[in-house]
């Protein structure tokens, strides 16, 4: 990590470096090392110091951080700790961003049951839908110029729930119940 200390009526002083070094270690544990750079301005404003951190770590994220204090260390320690909150949540968003993930293989292959029988079959019921009576040709437009690959609709001929989706070769397919 490329470390810009900048003072501004403070001198850097070995110590202020390494005491900043020191601060700074737990974010970077947190973020795994991802931490591209870092600025810090140390400012000192009558009686006060004034400590303005941002950490740039991978993927663009930026962590900012300011603070006030009596002395350099507690005004550091401060926006370090703002910063390190702010670490946290990156990490927690990346955990989660990985739990989510479900190998497509994990979801076609039922578990095979314990007592040996057949595999067990899960329904998830997704979402409700809405069946609204439409003409085939109103309902080829739909899926045609929509996202989805199937629509459920009342067939405004026969008043029958007509099923009509996109087939892999690009055709769409009518799937109609026997009377």
């Amino acid at each position: 990590m490329r470390l810009e200390l900048t003072g501004r009526h403070v001198t850097i002083t070995p110590a202020i470096r390494k005491l900043v070094d020191e601060q700074l270690k737990h974010v970077l544990r947190l973020l795994n090392d991802s931490v591209v750079s870092g600025q810090i301005v140390l400012t000192k404003e009558k009686t006060r110091v004034h400590c303005e951190a941002t950490i740039h770590a991978r993927g663009d994220k930026f962590l900012h951080g300011e603070a006030t204090g009596r002395d350099v260390e507690s005004a550091v320690a401060a926006a370090v700790d703002k910063i390190s909150r702010q670490a946290l949540k990156v990490k927690s968003k990346r955990a989660e961003g990985r739990r989510r993930t479900v190998s497509p293989r994990t979801i076609a292959v039922p578990s095979p049951p314990a007592d040996g029988g057949e595999p067990q079959v899960r329904i998830i019921r997704a979402r409700k839908y809405a069946v609204k009576p439409m003409t085939l040709d109103e309902a080829a437009v739909a899926v045609a110029g929509g996202q989805d690959t199937f629509l459920v609709f009342r067939n405004a001929d026969n008043e029958q729930i007509t099923v009509l989706f996109r087939r892999p070769d690009g055709n769409l397919g009518l799937i109609e119940p026997e009377a």
